[in-house]
């Protein structure tokens, strides 16, 4: 038999509830043959707040792991030798007040820093385009990154301070151009402000370059997400050789890690996702030049909710048997010199070169975030028009459509995704607030000055890190930390990147516009629409293609981006006098928050009617419809003309 290249590192992208649940739920991971960790956090920690603080309500442990304070970090890492674990963080607002933690309950293992190995995921550009869990604008941010690479250089040597993300650029819409170009772009943006601040030696370029690290995307067009990845790896290399004058090959190599598609994942006939994601997996894997260094899949029903553990085990056991049951390790690239894919690679190549000069040409990715942003929106408004006209085929969804009851999600007995307890949520503020009583509120004081003073400091010898290890080991938490940061640098809002005419509509946006016209002559003023996003939930690319779908409707649209609270919400419908509120949540908080915003529309006497758009489960609509909401939305409503005639048909009901 042919000598087989090491398999990557597989991991299972997890965490929920509390610390300790999600150590259980790693260390049984680790048993069935998973070989590296990756941390899930939920978004109060994400987005810097402790489990107490208001904006944090009905969100805790909800998406991933509340970590507020060291003690959630021992509980959630016991029985884990961090010196032999590869560990990836999924966080990035916050990445070196968790990475503090990381280092601190490290010193107290006795586990030398160099050995430690993992990734902090660190890109805020892709946060402030995409995904949403940002807190501080891009130049304090950019700090934020450049002093936790200085020190991973100086002193976690094994460590990627950054994962360039393009996999969520994909999921917002992004073409593989665009993928390839706003990555490359980030990137470029970060190792200039590392080379020109001072904290890194010139002869320490090259190592840092090496440490530079990638997180992917894999869409179920497989041949082209080869070639897609063959370009990153060649674009790379150029960039490295050119503007950065590494001459080591084993520096300039395009180390990348890969969580494939989910936003191809479907709620109708979701056994469906398993082909996608096997296929997805292949589009990162056959080619030995540019294959993952590690990799992460989807469950098969992440469209309906939180996957349970038996999920994430079939995920995990697909790369098992691709690894070591197939012969894919033993061959070199078997795509060397195909004319088909080299053709492919050069189309690519040319087009993304094209695109990265242009966001070089407005001064880099961290200035352009309103471009980019409005691009990825008419991307992702450009798809979606495709997949409702029937151009983009859906198995299941708008071809082929008839289908069997599933065994897998049909009967009473069965759950088909794992739901959290609230109690959880309380059993962390008690937890928090027990944590405060029992630590030296002196030497957190202490600590969360020389953060303060740091922070303000623009001399090459203070870093970030320094401070927030110190924090970590005095007890400090997450949103002391964060809070400390916002009182220096402000918090920010992204652009929304909405406007009309984006997408081609097809005949049935025209009879909806007649409507609205219809509506507009009936009684003098357009129908109006506020479409927003209450709690931390930052995954805003359906409400933004809802805002931008409406507008092309004939809908006067108010959107105000993410992050918005009951009230502020409220606020906005009563000052706009709208006629539909539209909530959009992904985060699983809609039993928490829609009540909120429904009481406060009564208490206001705003008459507007409430839609609700997300991963909702079927028992869950149900209740929301009982306390007063109009329509509830999931993933299966993907026509988006459809649920403009649903909105048309409430205001025209109620003028």
């Amino acid at each position: 038999m042919a000598e087989r290249s090491k398999p990557w590192v597989m991991r299972t992208y997890s965490g929920h509830s509390s610390a300790v649940k999600s150590n259980e739920l790693y260390r049984s991971n680790l048993a069935k043959g998973q070989t590296g960790l990756s941390i899930a956090f939920d978004l109060p920690t994400q987005t810097g707040y402790d489990p107490d603080a208001p904006s944090a309500a009905g969100e805790v442990g909800k998406v991933g792991v509340p970590v507020a304070h060291l003690g959630h970090m021992r509980q959630l890492l016991e029985g884990i030798p961090l010196g032999e674990m590869n560990t990836s963080m999924t966080i990035n607002a916050t990445a070196a007040w968790l990475w503090g933690l990381y280092l601190a309950l490290a010193d107290e293992q006795g586990v030398d820093h160099g050995l430690l190995q993992g990734t902090t995921q660190n890109d805020i550009v892709k946060e402030y385009l995409s995904r949403g869990t940002y807190i501080f604008a891009p130049e304090p941010s950019k700090r934020l990154i450049v002093d936790m690479i200085a020190y991973a250089i100086n002193h976690v040597t094994k460590w990627n301070p950054i994962n360039v993300c393009s996999y969520h650029l994909q999921e917002a819409g992004a073409t593989p151009v665009q993928e390839i170009a706003y990555a490359l772009a980030t990137a470029i943006d970060v190792l200039d402000a590392v080379r020109d601040s001072g904290k890194v030696q010139p002869n320490q370029m090259p190592q840092v370059v090496g440490r530079i690290s990638f997180f992917v995307n894999g869409g179920v067009r497989f041949i082209e997400e080869i070639a897609k990845m063959r370009t990153f790896t060649a674009m790379w290399d150029e960039i490295c050789r050119t503007r950065y004058h590494v001459d080591d090959p084993s520096l300039r190599r395009f180390r990348y890690g890969v969580q494939v598609n989910s936003l191809g994942l479907t709620e109708q006939q979701p056994e469906n996702n398993v082909s996608r994601i096997v296929l997805e997996m292949l589009g990162v894997t056959l080619s030995a030049d540019a294959r993952a260094r590690s990799i992460q899949l989807p469950a098969w029903n992440e469209a309906l909710g939180l996957p349970r553990p038996w999920d994430q085990q079939w995920s995990l056991r697909m790369q098992q048997v691709l690894a070591y049951e197939s012969d894919l390790l033993e061959y070199p690239d078997v795509f060397a010199g195909s004319q088909v894919m080299e053709s492919k690679v050069r189309e690519l190549t040319l087009a993304a070169r094209v695109e990265l000069e242009e966001v070089l040409a407005l001064g880099g990715a961290f200035k352009a975030i309103d471009e980019l942003k409005s691009r990825l929106v008419a991307s992702q408004a450009d798809r979606v028009a495709r997949i409702e006209s029937g151009e983009q085929i859906v198995v299941g969804v708008n071809r082929f459509t008839e289908t069997a009851e599933s065994p897998l999600t049909s009967g009473a007995e069965i759950k088909a995704v794992m739901t959290v307890d609230p109690a959880f949520e309380r059993a962390m503020i008690a937890d928090i607030t027990a944590w405060r009583t029992q630590r030296d509120e002196t030497a957190v004081r202490g600590a969360l000055q020389e953060l303060t003073r740091v922070a303000q400091s623009s001399q090459p010898g203070d870093n970030i890190m320094v401070p927030t290890i110190t924090l970590a080991k005095a007890g400090g938490t997450t949103g002391e930390w964060a809070d400390a940061l916002r009182a220096i640098f402000g918090e920010y809002r992204a652009p929304t990147g909405v406007r009309a005419g984006v997408a081609v509509r097809g005949e049935q946006f025209a009879n909806l516009v007649e409507r609205s016209k219809a509506v507009t002559a009936n009684r003098g003023t357009p129908p109006k629409i506020l479409v927003a996003k209450p709690g931390l939930d930052g995954h805003s690319n359906g409400a933004e293609q809802i805002a931008v779908a409406a507008r092309d409707a004939g809908f006067e649209v108010v959107y105000q981006g993410i992050r918005l609270s009951p009230e502020e919400i409220v606020a906005a419908a009563r000052d706009e006098d709208v006629d539909i509120v539209g909530i959009s949540i992904l985060s699983g908080s809609h039993l928490a928050l829609v009540p909120r915003v429904l009481d406060g529309l009564r208490s206001a006497g705003v008459e507007a009617k409430v839609i609700v758009g997300g991963i909702v489960p079927d028992a869950d609509a149900a209740t929301l419809l009982a306390e007063g909401v109009s329509a509830v939305y999931t993933p299966k409503d993907f026509s988006l003309s459809a649920i403009m005639s649903d909105l048309l048909d409430l205001v025209e009901t109620s003028t």
